[in-house]
């Protein structure tokens, strides 16, 4: 009763609104307003996570047991503008609660069964400061807060500083990111089921590296989650 009572007083004092649509939140609604909610592109390949589009990008480069993304990404969409909104205007509890409601969506499916970690993609040291947080690792603590699901943030980590990928072609960007990151805890990792966190995938040049660089552990099985998926 003091919680909605206390988010009613809330509610008048700062209102919440739509994170695609930038319309006021009813009180009982959170993040996404029902119309944006619906009209979200999703890729339903939670449904077929062990053989979907996204899961074929990293065949033939790690062995991968479970793949999905939340929807498809096309830049310049409303749905696009919620990751341009968390990634580069400053918005880290924006990526977590997104991170919550992909994770309340997949988890009706059993997706995080089996998983025992979650390592989110790092950033270099320079672009963190620059950003003051990592999104991914904030998407990463929507999943976590949902499933329980340990974050290790101190096993991958981003060695070489790489430019935007947004304009570069296939091969372009997996020279871009070639090397770019290094295992540094093994043992955190090995014989677990990880589950690897981006923000977008396009290419999957990005999680190819990562995931190859987790295999080196040994006995390492890995999966993948995305919110938005550039289909290709």
């Amino acid at each position: 009763m003091i919680s909605k009572m206390l988010r009613r007083v809330l509610d008048v004092l700062s209102p919440r609104s739509c994170a695609m649509c930038g319309q006021r939140l009813p009180m009982a609604t959170e993040t996404l307003c029902i119309n944006c909610n619906r009209a979200l592109p999703r890729t339903d390949y939670v449904s077929e996570p062990y053989e979907n589009e996204l899961a074929r990008h990293f065949w033939g480069k790690f062995k991968v047991e479970k793949a999905a993304a939340w929807f498809f990404y096309h830049p310049s969409t409303p749905s696009a503008e919620m990751i341009v909104d968390f990634k580069y205007r400053h918005q880290p509890l924006l990526a977590q609660e997104l991170g919550y409601i992909a994770a309340t969506e997949f988890n009706d499916y059993g997706f995080f069964e089996g998983i025992d970690m979650i390592v989110p993609v790092p950033l270099t040291k320079r672009r963190r400061r620059e950003r003051g947080y990592n999104q991914t690792l904030e998407i990463a603590r929507g999943v976590s807060r949902l499933t329980g699901i340990e974050i290790a943030d101190n096993v991958l980590q981003r060695t070489k500083f790489t430019v935007s990928q947004t304009h570069k072609n296939i091969h372009e960007k997996a020279q871009n990111v070639k090397g770019a990151f290094s295992l540094i805890n093994p043992k955190k990792v090995a014989g677990r089921h990880v589950l690897l966190i981006d923000d977008v995938v396009t290419s999957g040049a990005t999680l190819s590296e990562c995931g190859i660089e987790l295999a080196k552990a040994g006995n390492v099985s890995i999966s993948i989650m995305t919110l938005g998926y550039t289909k290709s």
